[in-house]
């Protein structure tokens, strides 16, 4: 039987704790959440109970919780929608190289240098300058992107770079025009990547705090909400919302993760499909 190495030992140690320290935030917060209806924001417990989960749908004495996800929502949309459109025309665009191209990629991917909150500084300075209104669709969509859009390139570049063009050449010879090109050739192929791409503006967005603080005008999103209530709430419904707010993010990468496989399994099934009509 072979024996481990002590540095086999110390690794597997230091890989423990770095899960403990990523994770175990979040499954401290899960755990007192289910504290009895008489529990406190610490250990020990005072009984065990889902008190505080009935609360969330309570008329609460602060906030606007529901409201404040509604709008994180609907915002995580709009800038998963927007990430996705100009991630893959970009894509598409920057295939060949063309004047500037060099200046305007590094443009794009600056803002994921420059600290978040001076972007929300600097987007809620423009629009006030403008007489525009601040508003969480708005400026604070726009802020957001700046976030987003960064990521969605970098993820369709690497696609692209890799996309076997011969399946293009393919199409042209068969007399079908750029646009059904794109449509029923490179878009299916890519779907998984897009999906990604989905995911990163949905998830990066809904849990945006910095760039959103200075742009999101007179409503809060969920992570401003959840902000506010750390400095006036002292039960632990903000445990029982943070634990939602956690599944209700896995719950959608589960979802993508679902609609991936299940685009691969349609895949192949047409795979064998064409092969048993071969």
């Amino acid at each position: 039987m072979e024996t481990r190495s002590r540095a086999f030992y110390l690794l597997a140690g230091f890989f423990t704790l770095f899960l403990i320290f990523l994770y175990g935030p979040t499954l401290t917060i899960g755990i007192l959440s289910f504290q009895g209806p008489r529990g406190g924001l610490t250990f020990p417990m005072n009984g065990v109970s889902t008190h505080w989960f009935a609360e969330l749908f309570q008329q609460q004495a602060v906030g606007d919780i529901w409201g404040a996800f509604r709008r994180s929502f609907a915002l995580g949309l709009m800038v998963m929608v927007s990430t996705l459109f100009v991630a893959v025309t970009a894509g598409l665009a920057f295939r060949k190289k063309f004047t500037g191209s060099g200046v305007l990629f590094y443009l794009a991917i600056t803002s994921l240098v420059i600290p978040s909150i001076l972007i929300s500084l600097g987007v809620g300075l423009i629009f006030n300058q403008l007489g525009l209104k601040v508003h969480w669709a708005t400026s604070g969509f726009g802020s957001q992107l700046t976030w987003t859009l960064p990521f969605g390139l970098l993820i369709m570049f690497a696609v692209f770079n890799r996309f076997d063009k011969s399946f293009e050449e393919a199409a042209r010879d068969q007399g079908a025009t750029p646009w059904q090109t794109i449509r029923f050739v490179i878009l299916p192929i890519i779907a998984p990547s897009l999906i990604g791409v989905g995911l990163f503006g949905f998830t990066l967005s809904y849990d945006e705090f910095a760039r959103t603080l200075l742009t999101a005008g007179s409503y809060n999103t969920l992570p401003l909400e959840i902000f506010g209530m750390t400095t006036n709430v002292t039960t632990p419904v903000i445990y029982a919302l943070g634990t939602l707010t956690t599944l209700f993010s896995l719950g959608i990468i589960v979802v993508f993760l679902l609609l991936v496989w299940g685009m691969g399994r349609r895949r192949a099934r047409r795979g064998s499909d064409a092969g048993q009509g071969l």
